[in-house]
């Protein structure tokens, strides 16, 4: 599995206010499953979000990183919360220096994919 940076904005009944992350996602061969910052997200059929955490049912928006910097939708605020073994990587693609303090959070993220986890919840729902 390889890992992607990835813009990440959970769109449960948020109005695009809602959390938002830049950081690595690890998605499996299909792209259907996605596993970021300690979540298990599924491939998902709604109109704000493209992906649902298997396990809480929240709806997420995952995208590439834009260039120009302008992850957000064009509707939301707030800052972005941004791991910091991306900080690097993300102002390449941005052709940036420094992180603008007033957009950014910087923290660590889970980048273990829960596999495991994963594949008992999917086998479960089989049954």
């Amino acid at each position: 599995m390889k890992a992607e940076l990835i813009y990440v904005e959970m769109t449960t009944d948020t109005s695009h206010t809602g959390p938002a992350w830049i950081g690595y996602g690890f998605f499996n061969r299909t792209r259907k499953t996605v596993y970021f910052n300690g979540r298990i997200l599924g491939r998902g059929r709604s109109v704000v979000g493209n992906y649902v955490d298997i396990q809480s049912g929240e709806e997420f928006w995952i995208s590439g990183i834009k260039k120009n910097g302008e992850n957000r939708h064009w509707a939301g605020f707030g800052k972005i919360i941004i791991d910091n073994s991306a900080i690097d990587d993300y102002l390449k693609i941005i052709d940036e220096s420094k992180l603008s303090k007033n957009k950014f959070l910087v923290t660590e993220f889970d980048n273990v994919p829960k596999i495991e986890i994963a594949t008992k919840i999917e086998n479960s729902k089989l049954k």
